[in-house]
């Protein structure tokens, strides 16, 4: 593989943020121990090395064991991200003890302070790879929406969303969300979207589960962007059978207990930039819908579809996508990109609920953002 100038330049600055650290905590931690320092360097070296193997190892190796090389450099990868974040901190903070501090104390405040970047990245990254890792926990959410007629109140949506099966989450994690989720006995399953991380022939027996998800009125899925990462005319075919009923810019009526309820979905947000005939659109999706519907629910992978829901009318949003920003402080910053991070918002009529995701992408972190699987019901409004 011939390097070209922006990889040459990502590695390098890679380099430069390891060697940042390092320059700035290793003085600084333990006593008089030197092997406490010479273990931080060889750790930063073991980080630096595994995250660029993680790199490369998709272009020298087949999809499996490129990910076993991966695994190492993504784990490497939630460690550097506290490492880095918490420095960075750690001299904002230094910059008020100079001014502040006599010269004794800042050098007492850098002694202290290297060493609670360092057990902190440490906990941190530990705590996030166990919260990863665990099943998803159970989030309950009550929606309120006006007017809704009796038969529907307490009708309750389990939800799961942006589970990634790949080379991390694998049948027996997927199995477990099922159980878990049959265990909710919900009227309705809504799957919103980034299911997969791969294509059908590597992942169907990882999640075949998915044919055993039950509820009165079934299960519904729409596509997230890393289904046509991973090919969405297969996994399409595939999802469906499996039983999921896949609704691509359209909606379904269900009758509950005598009560009209629409069910609608679209593709999504970006799949125009894969199929130009798959743009998501909201307003088609509920086209020929019944007026007299108690509720008009969407689902909708990422957020930003929830602008045109809101003015065609739905009364409820469910998505996805960005994983609550899955591991402090990214969680911050993904307001820059989406309308809603994580939970319920209001947008003029439409509730939009948005989903942490049921799995996890990339580092194995989830730090200040736990996986869910939601059981949402609806209620009367007061």
């Amino acid at each position: 593989m011939r390097l070209n100038r922006r990889l040459l330049l990502f590695i390098g600055l890679f380099g430069l943020l390891h060697a940042y650290i390092g320059w700035r905590i290793v003085p600084f931690l333990g006593s008089a121990e030197a092997v406490i320092r010479v273990g931080a360097v060889v750790l930063l070296f073991a980080s630096y090395g595994a995250m660029l193997l993680a790199l490369f190892a998709r272009s020298f190796l087949p999809r499996l064991q490129a990910a076993r090389f991966a695994a190492p450099g993504l784990f490497m990868a939630s460690l550097f991200s506290s490492l880095l974040v918490l420095t960075l901190l750690r001299d904002l903070l230094l910059l008020f003890g100079i001014v502040a501090l006599s010269a004794p104390h800042v050098y007492m405040l850098e002694r202290a302070s290297a060493n609670g970047v360092a057990a902190l990245s440490l906990i941190a990254t530990a705590v996030g790879f166990l919260s990863a890792r665990r099943r998803a926990r159970i989030v309950n959410v009550d929606v309120p929406i006006r007017n809704l007629p009796a038969a529907l109140h307490g009708f309750c949506i389990a939800q799961i969303s942006d589970v990634h099966v790949g080379s991390a989450i694998r049948r027996d994690y997927v199995q477990a969300i099922v159980d878990a989720v049959n265990d909710l006995h919900p009227d309705l399953i809504a799957v919103t979207g980034d299911v997969v991380d791969g294509p059908v022939r590597e992942l169907a027996p990882h999640t075949a589960p998915l044919a055993k998800l039950s509820a009165r009125h079934g299960a519904f899925f729409v596509t997230g962007n890393h289904e046509y990462y991973s090919g969405e005319h297969a996994w399409t075919a595939e999802f469906r059978r499996l039983g999921l009923e896949v609704l691509v810019n359209e909606h379904r009526v269900l009758s509950h207990d005598g009560v009209a309820l629409v069910i609608a979905g679209v593709t999504d947000y970006s799949a125009h930039h894969f199929d130009p005939a798959q743009r998501s659109d909201p307003a088609a999706a509920l086209a020929g819908a019944p007026l007299e519907a108690a509720a008009k629910i969407l689902l909708a992978h990422q957020p930003r579809s929830a602008p045109a829901a809101a003015q065609a009318g739905y009364d409820l949003q469910l998505s996805g996508h960005t994983h609550g920003g899955q591991f402090w402080p990214w969680n911050l910053f993904v307001r820059f990109q989406q309308p809603f991070t994580a939970g319920l918002h209001r947008l003029n009529r439409l509730w939009v609920y948005v989903s942490r995701g049921t799995g996890y992408w990339g580092p194995p972190n989830r730090f200040g953002a736990p996986s869910e699987i939601t059981r949402l019901r609806l209620i009367q409004a007061a």
